[in-house]
């Protein structure tokens, strides 16, 4: 579509593509005007999330598209891979995040020692009652911290699938329900891999989205430091929200009304990366449904009852960056996910919505 032309169905400007423009065209959305439930429901996520986002940047500086992104999978009853260097407040964001809406929070320091009891917990026999009593683990909170999990053995990886997946834990053959709402952040050290087990792309694909936070800007790091001077804010953090409200607003996100055009769009953006030539293994059927209850989450904090293909654009990169195995040949000429995720944003065809909701 480069040197091409196209018309806002809004305001109708005219706007001329280019091969850097990036993968983003951004139309302007119309305000919900009807007093629907949906629309008075994205109301509520919208105030919700942003009281959050006000909250946790209390201690997060300068990194608000990266918190409002770990709401995004929070919302979608989703979990995160947070891939980033030691120091840049990984830790932090889970105790915010866990702090904004008053929900327990533990944190698991992955090594290879770790065993899966360690994790799920362990029957432990009462001589008082003769029978077994269960233990519950640290995985037993509304939020988990899995630090630095690419230091825990598969055997202690595989622990988390059945509780990130299922929402429970099962024990000696029986089956201990999560409190909702249930939480993973994991992280690993992209450049320290001496002595780790990296995930498996079965694992992966069970993260919703993958991120960083990256370095903090000059004037963030500066702030970062006046603020930390005396007291590190987290300790004075209070909530801002209850795990109810959250709750609420999980089930708001899922009547964000998705057109058959768009699910259609996210079906042919997915089935693209399974025929791209550098692509060795394409996004699975998990990740189309990720990408459609990001989106309805995404068009959701903004305020909006239904979903465009702007809002797809936006938390795709996040979901299909870490499901894609790159052909070796491709990667030996420096091809990465992230680029042919890029070009095949480029190259499906967008589609142009009725100007009729339905």
């Amino acid at each position: 579509m480069a040197d091409q032309e196209i018309a806002c169905p809004n305001c109708g400007d005219l706007t001329r593509l280019t091969k850097d423009d990036g993968p983003i065209i951004r139309i302007p959305k119309k305000q919900t005007r009807e007093h629907t439930p949906a629309a008075e429901s994205s109301t509520a996520v919208q105030a919700l999330g942003q009281r959050i986002l006000d909250n946790v940047e209390k201690v997060i500086v300068g990194k608000a598209p990266s918190i409002q992104l770990a709401l995004v999978a929070w919302l979608s009853e989703g979990h995160v891979l947070l891939e980033d260097v030691p120091g840049t407040a990984k830790t932090m964001l889970a105790r915010a995040l866990a702090r904004s809406v008053g929900c327990t929070f533990k944190r698991i320091q992955c090594t290879p020692d770790l065993l899966p009891g360690e994790i799920t917990g362990v029957s432990v026999f009462n001589p008082q009652t003769t029978q077994f009593e269960f233990r519950p683990g640290p995985v037993f909170a509304q939020i988990v911290l899995a630090d630095e999990v690419n230091r825990a053995t598969p055997r202690a990886q595989s622990a988390f699938l059945e509780a990130m997946a299922e929402r429970r834990v099962s024990v000696d053959g029986v089956d201990h329900p999560l409190e909702p709402p249930f939480f993973v952040i994991a992280t690993q050290n992209p450049i320290d891999h001496e002595g780790t087990f990296p995930l498996p792309e079965a694992q992966l694909d069970r993260f919703l989205v993958r991120m960083t936070l990256g370095y903090p800007g000059l004037k963030d790091e500066d702030a970062m430091l006046e603020r930390i001077q005396k007291q590190h804010p987290i300790d004075e953090l209070g909530p801002v929200a209850t795990a109810a409200e959250l709750l609420a607003a999980q089930a708001a996100v899922k009547e964000t009304m998705v057109h058959p055009l768009v699910r259609d769009y996210i079906v042919r953006l997915v089935h693209a990366t399974r025929e791209h030539a550098s692509v060795r293994l394409g996004a699975s059927p998990r990740a189309s449904a990720a990408i459609m209850r990001a989106s309805q989450a995404y068009a959701a904090l903004q305020g909006f009852d239904y979903v465009l293909p702007d809002d797809i654009k936006e938390v795709a990169p996040h979901i299909l960056g870490h499901r894609l195995i790159i052909q070796p040949e491709s990667r030996l000429r420096k091809i990465t996910a992230g680029e042919v995720i890029r070009e095949i944003l480029h190259r499906v065809e967008v589609p142009v919505l009725p100007e009729k909701r339905i």
